[in-house]
């Protein structure tokens, strides 16, 4: 499956699309030089953290693929570009919403999928699932998605070459569907590549990934994210910088921290009146009472929510810890109440955080795996009330 004799031609037009991709020059490199030496293995495992720009690349590289084996080249670039060449597919989760009331797949959301992929290349699914109004529910790639797989991938490629499969989020493949698939990504049809985007491969079915040739993509640099925060957002060196520094490796992250999601605002307002109930429910029926109901109005979100927030108080924990130890110079936590985090650092040290941040972690792998949000929450609340109150030990 290797490339044809105008190679270079071709390579120097499309690393103009890698360049696009925030950093990552050792996978952009190894892709080309691969594709370029005829070694394209007939299914790869792009496994990378939010945002550090799996879809982007998994994307890039089908277009090298595709637009080497076209006659028409610029043609070919412009639909990639649009994401409507016919020979690139994909499949991502989705579920039922007020337009599709039944037999969500892939197909029916194309249009969505266009528009997230222009505005947020480096997207959660998160985003996606607030792209498609449906950010309460959990989307999924059932067996009816791996049904459609398998007839497009049955037909012959439209421009006699590659084709490309792209699985966003391939985690999310129940395991029905998994197994649909599971010959197919063994032995496709002629000049046929998936590629399986995943930010969790534990959550694949080893009998999947044993069939995938990982590639490994690194959290980005902060040089990275400052540079492209520079050029392509217009703002400050200083501003950029200290956005990077709390992006933690995630573009993605970084863009919401520079347009200032109004979640964290709510997520600020949740945390503070959950840890002010936590600590003075300690020995107190009546206020164990209001955690209940916090844990209640917290269930009723969806659970990419759950998870975003959990995420959001694990920052803020180890934020107050910073403080609470003297290195202001790492704490970038502004809080947008009258909220005083100097205040609160104390009561978190040694002796809680590796506890709290078990727990915190520990709901998050859970609700992940549809555990009941509120038992979830309220146990989690349980063990924060303990916390809190916990003493820390002397050197």
């Amino acid at each position: 499956m290797g490339f044809g004799k105008e190679a270079s031609i071709y390579l120097l037009y499309l690393c103009m699309l890698f360049t696009e991709i925030i950093g990552q020059e050792p996978i952009k490199n190894h892709l080309q030089k691969s594709a370029i030496n005829g070694r394209i293995p007939h299914a790869q495992l792009f496994i990378g953290k939010e945002g550090s720009g799996t879809l982007p690349m998994a994307i890039a590289y089908a277009q090298f693929l595709l637009c080497n084996s076209s006659v028409n080249s610029e043609a070919c670039h412009l639909k990639c570009n649009n994401l409507q060449h016919p020979d690139l597919h994909f499949a991502f989760p989705v579920t039922t919403t007020d337009a599709v009331k039944k037999h969500a797949v892939s197909n029916l959301f194309l249009k969505d999928w266009r528009t997230f992929i222009k505005e947020q290349p480096y997207g959660s699914l998160f985003n996606w699932l607030q792209q498609i109004g449906v950010e309460n529910k959990q989307g999924n790639i059932g067996v009816a998605e791996a049904e459609e797989v398998v007839k497009k991938l049955q037909l012959k490629s439209y421009e006699g070459g590659f084709k490309v499969m792209i699985i966003w989020m391939a985690e999310k493949m129940n395991l029905e569907a998994a197994n649909k698939l599971l010959k197919l990504i063994e032995e496709p049809p002629n000049k046929t590549v998936f590629i399986l985007v995943t930010e969790n491969e534990e959550q694949i079915i080893n009998t999947i990934k044993s069939r995938c040739q990982a590639l490994n993509f690194p959290v980005l640099s902060e040089q990275d994210i400052i540079s492209n925060l520079v050029s392509r957002e217009k703002i400050s060196k200083n501003e950029a910088t200290k956005i990077a520094q709390q992006a933690e490796g995630n573009y993605n992250k970084a863009i919401h921290l520079l347009h200032h999601d109004a979640s964290d605002l709510i997520f600020e307002e949740w945390f503070i009146a959950w840890i002010r109930t936590a600590f003075k429910a300690k020995g107190n029926a009546s206020v164990v009472q209001q955690l209940i109901a916090w844990s209640d109005t917290i269930a009723k979100t969806g659970r990419e929510t759950q998870k975003r927030f959990l995420d959001y108080c694990l920052q803020f924990f180890r934020q107050a810890l910073l403080l609470n130890y003297t290195s202001e110079s790492l704490v970038f936590l502004e809080t947008k109440t009258a909220f005083d985090l100097s205040k609160f650092a104390p009561f978190v040290h040694s002796g809680n955080i590796l506890e709290i941040e078990t727990a915190l972690n520990d709901a998050v792998y859970h609700i992940e795996r549809n555990g009941n949000a509120k038992i979830i929450l309220l146990d989690l609340s349980m063990k924060l009330t303990r916390f809190l109150h916990k003493k820390e030990e002397s050197l």
